[in-house]
């Protein structure tokens, strides 16, 4: 087998411009493309130091927006990171002290579930 790697995930979202401006502007997430393929845009974010990206995509036939939960982020700051959310705008539950570390969540405007953890030192 030579699968080495996750390039991209997929996030089901109603709306590309609001999403591409909370994952921008309120998570702090570079927009590494947008463009139009086709009918469709194909916009890609991701934190500054991944390697993995998000694609904020229009849902596919069958799929909905803000389908998408447990998708796992990591901080090397969780409560600094946390404040930095609330301040920007963003509703987060936590943290808190959780067996592996701490987590905290939040999700984006349709709905799509995020934890935030800070693993144990």
């Amino acid at each position: 087998m030579t699968i080495n790697q996750l390039l991209t995930m997929t996030v089901f979202v109603s709306d590309q411009d609001r999403a591409k401006a909370f994952y921008a502007e309120q998570l702090g997430f570079d927009v590494r493309a947008d463009r139009v393929v086709g009918d469709n845009r194909w916009l890609e974010v991701a934190p500054p130091k991944s390697e993995t990206s998000i694609v904020l995509h229009r849902p596919f036939p069958g799929s909905t927006a803000g389908s998408t939960q447990g998708v796992i982020l990591g901080s090397d700051d969780l409560d600094a990171d946390c404040a930095a959310l609330v301040d920007a705008g963003v509703a987060v539950d936590g943290p808190d002290d959780m067996p592996w570390g701490r987590q905290a969540t939040f999700s984006d405007p349709d709905g799509n579930g995020f934890v935030l953890t800070e693993a144990a030192r």
